[in-house]
């Protein structure tokens, strides 16, 4: 499934990216004068830290300074994002097994609200475990899987109630200069020790017509590995 995958943001326009390193537990990328500067990825780590696991992805330049303009409407909007792939397997955060690439994405999208219960956070960058799948039918070839009509798959207590495998739990999440971080308890994501990961800038977009699937990956802006091959592993902070 990663090779599908892959080939299909290389067609998206990464081909152009490098890796230039995987040592120890991080992934480090040449700067990339065609990318964004607040979304070209030099370094992505995820390490564990205590009792926590810390997802660390460092860019170019700030971190945060680009969000997506507001169009005013939920349908067609956009939503930037800095997003881990991992090896962690769907099970492990609340979703059926076996469903697709797990990624944790920090999102800015000012046009609707996904907070778990209600809870208002299109003003803000913020956290989400999303399942992702492959579907030819976006732009970069990816998509968040849709829940069909009138299916009541397990879901994470912390599900917004939308029509797809999204998870909206309150993080503690950080923008510092070049650096965005989450911090994650490993009560929470024990399965995360050991696993592989890689790093990624996007944009995505909600579909138009509100119909499956509902939310592409539009744009691939950079992939820290250059091919989406997950070379990253957790290990312990050094």
């Amino acid at each position: 499934m990663f090779g599908k995958l892959a080939a299909g943001v290389l067609i998206a326009g990464t081909a152009s990216l490098w890796l230039t390193a995987a040592a120890a537990h991080s992934i480090k990328a040449q700067p990339a004068q065609a990318v964004q500067a607040s979304f070209d990825i030099i370094e992505t780590t995820i390490a564990t830290k205590g009792d926590k696991a810390v997802f660390t992805t460092r860019v170019r330049g700030e971190a945060g300074k680009d969000k997506p303009d507001a169009t005013g409407k939920f349908e067609g909007s956009g939503v930037y994002a800095y997003v881990w792939p991992t090896s962690l397997n769907s099970g492990e955060i609340g979703f059926e097994k076996d469903q697709g690439i797990v990624a944790l994405a920090v999102t800015f999208h000012p046009d609707f609200d996904d907070a778990a219960k209600g809870g208002k956070n299109r003003h803000i960058w913020h956290p989400h475990w999303v399942v992702l799948a492959e579907d030819k039918a976006c732009g970069a070839g990816l998509k968040v899987i849709d829940i069909p009509s009138g299916a009541k798959p397990k879901v994470p207590a912390t599900w917004p109630g939308v029509p797809l495998l999204i998870d909206s739990p309150e993080y503690p999440t950080n923008f510092k200069g070049d650096t965005v971080d989450v911090e994650i308890p490993l009560s929470l994501i024990n399965g995360i020790k050991g696993a592989s990961f890689d790093g990624v800038t996007a944009g995505l977009k909600v579909n138009g017509n509100l119909h499956a699937p509902l939310l592409c990956v539009s744009n691939v802006f950079k992939v820290a590995s250059g091919n989406l091959s997950l070379p990253g592993k957790v290990e312990p902070a050094k």
